[in-house]
């Protein structure tokens, strides 16, 4: 694992969040950040691969603000498929109601509908919407937050989302009298344009239960930061990766290849990070156009630079740190660029940590829309609290 020293507020009694959520698909928690920040309290986060939620069962039980999630959040290593909240939940088993989880959310696989992974949509066995969508059913949350890559929006996708949006708003009202769903968003959102110095469009549906909407407007959140260039995000880490240089015979050189990076990564923020296939090779930043933007940007794609423990060298700088084509990326230099906390760390070696942080939904992102949804709900609550 990754592993990061930064101060964190001390633990005190675990604060019971407001609101709470389960999310599937949950990767290494980039979009699980995000919601608590916003004010969600997890009962469950689920992931197949074993690396992400090792991941996420390893940040959760060493954070303090997570200590509610300790108690109480079930992070389950399994096939979305089979997961059965009332069977499978144990933590959160005594917290769990169908009607009363406030979000179930997802970032649903993207291959079905990258460019990349060829756009096969309900083709793609590895298309989940039918499963949330099922779980929506089941479950029956407040709230439904679905993320993806830009690429669902495309024309040729266009049936295919009308059926998704007809089956949230079509949803019979189940025998306790919990009714369907209005889709109230469905658009792209630029993670640049929230603090993320890297260009991430992704699609995002957020949908309410019509008991909690009723005559509420729901707002999607506007854009809430400058824009933040790949220099100014990683300046601190590269000076530390340079640090155990500065005075020995590398000392120019050392310089030098700091100084040809502020030069080019101060002009933009980062092409969007890719996570990469199981089934080829090691990481790498990306298809020949990523690798050559960020080449523009004084960065070499051509790999993942292993990390300094404790300000040593490694034994690659000739490769990671020196090379014609400037420095690689660490994995923790990719987390920041996905808007990563600094003291979230990452489980497996170098390629799996990699591939966690190059598939994340940025945290700022998911915060932003959380925060969002949580307005509609507490607005919600507040008018049913005044009814006699």
């Amino acid at each position: 694992m990754t592993h990061t020293m930064e101060p964190e507020q001390g633990a005190g009694e675990p604060q019971v969040p407001e609101f709470t959520s389960i999310e599937i698909c949950a990767g290494a928690g980039g979009q699980a950040i995000g919601l608590h920040l916003a004010g969600f309290g997890h009962l469950a986060l689920i992931e197949i691969d074993r690396y992400a939620a090792a991941t996420l069962r390893e940040n959760i039980e060493v954070h303090p603000k997570w200590d509610w999630e300790r108690d109480n959040c079930d992070v389950l290593c399994q096939d979305v498929l089979e997961f059965e909240p009332q069977r499978d939940l144990k933590k959160s088993a005594g917290l769990y109601r169908r009607g009363e989880v406030d979000l179930l959310a997802g970032g649903v696989p993207c291959p079905p509908f990258s460019h990349a992974g060829k756009q096969l949509g309900e083709d793609d066995e590895r298309d989940l919407f039918p499963r949330i969508l099922a779980l929506t059913e089941q479950v029956r949350p407040r709230a439904v937050m679905i993320e993806n890559v830009r690429g669902l929006m495309d024309a040729k996708f266009d049936d295919y989302r009308s059926r998704i949006q007809a089956q949230l708003e079509e949803m019979e009202p189940s025998d306790d009298g919990l009714p369907g769903y209005e889709v109230v968003g469905w658009e792209v959102f630029e993670a640049e344009k929230f603090g993320v110095p890297q260009l991430r469009p992704r699609s995002i549906l957020v949908a309410f239960r019509r008991d909690v909407l009723k005559d509420l407007k729901y707002e999607a959140p506007a854009p809430s930061a400058e824009r933040v260039t790949v220099f100014k995000a990683l300046e601190k880490t590269m000076l530390e990766r340079i640090q155990p240089f500065k005075n020995g015979p590398l000392a120019a050189q050392a310089r030098k290849v700091f100084d040809d990076w502020k030069r080019d990564a101060d002009k933009d923020v980062a092409p969007t990070l890719v996570g990469g296939s199981k089934k080829h090779g090691g990481a790498d930043l990306g298809p020949s156009r990523a690798k050559k933007a960020w080449r523009a940007l004084g960065v070499s794609g051509m790999g993942v630079a292993n990390t300094p423990v404790d300000g040593k060298p490694t034994g690659t700088e000739e490769r990671d740190l020196f090379g014609a084509e400037g420095p690689m990326l660490t994995v923790r230099q990719a987390a920041i660029i996905q808007g990563f906390p600094t003291r979230w760390d990452f489980s497996g070696g170098k390629t799996a940590q990699y591939r966690q942080v190059g598939n994340a939904f940025p945290p700022p992102v998911a915060q932003a829309i959380g925060e969002s949804i949580i307005d509609v709900l507490r607005a919600a609550r507040e008018r049913d609290q005044k009814k006699p």
